[in-house]
């Protein structure tokens, strides 16, 4: 994938108001956003309370130059104690997903709005979401993707600015600061409703066909 040129990263990152983590020994001017860097500061974060019951952080796998980034919610128990999202039966699910537009979770990067787990799994507060946002920002602008795969309502929700349910907000395409953008059901979701499956290929179809918009 052919990235951005480095202003475009910053002017997006500026506008944000977002503290870019880099190298020490690199010039701002020319310098992109570090992971490393970041993944450290993700560790180290004590900006809400789930910090203090959190096994780990849970900061993102897979190709940090990918063209399809996947956002989730939050961590679960699994995902707490592995330091890694979408595992267990929902990760499967997901990854079975990925498979079905030729993908893998090594050639997208998976991350969530949150980076800590909410105890007994509950919803994110919009306190906590506000507080680890500038983090998903930052991997967003790093990673640069083409299209932006959203799965659940929450993360939607949070992405999009609304409050509607994920039925409304699934089936088209939306525009995340320039970026395509497509919701479906979280396999969690699907777990449970199976009949939805035919739906979330609907999606999975439209996301590769705004994906394949973006590289032509």
């Amino acid at each position: 994938m052919t990235s951005p040129a480095e202003p475009t990263r910053r002017a997006y990152l500026d506008a944000l108001n977002i503290d870019v983590f880099v190298p020490r020994d690199e010039a701002p001017a020319t310098s992109t956003v570090d992971f490393t860097a970041l993944r450290d500061a993700v560790a180290r974060c004590t900006r809400c309370a789930l910090h203090e019951s959190r096994t780990q952080t849970v900061f993102g796998v897979g190709n940090p130059s990918a063209d399809w980034m996947i956002v989730g919610e939050a961590p679960g128990a699994e995902e707490d104690r592995r330091g890694e999202p979408f595992v267990g039966r929902a990760g499967k699910l997901l990854d079975e997903m990925l498979r079905a537009v030729g993908l893998s979770r090594e050639t997208v990067f998976i991350a969530n709005v949150l980076k800590c787990r909410p105890p007994g799994n509950r919803d994110p507060s919009k306190a906590e979401a506000a507080a680890c946002r500038s983090y998903l920002d930052q991997q967003i602008a790093a990673v640069a993707p083409r299209l932006i795969l959203v799965v659940g309502r929450v993360a939607a929700q949070e992405l999009l600015g609304s409050d509607a349910p994920v039925g409304r907000l699934r089936g088209s395409e939306h525009d995340f600061n320039g970026t395509p953008l497509v919701v479906t059901y979280h396999p969690a979701y699907l777990l449970r409703s199976p009949a939805q499956k035919a739906r979330v290929w609907e999606d999975l179809k439209l996301a590769r066909r705004s994906a394949g918009r973006v590289a032509g």
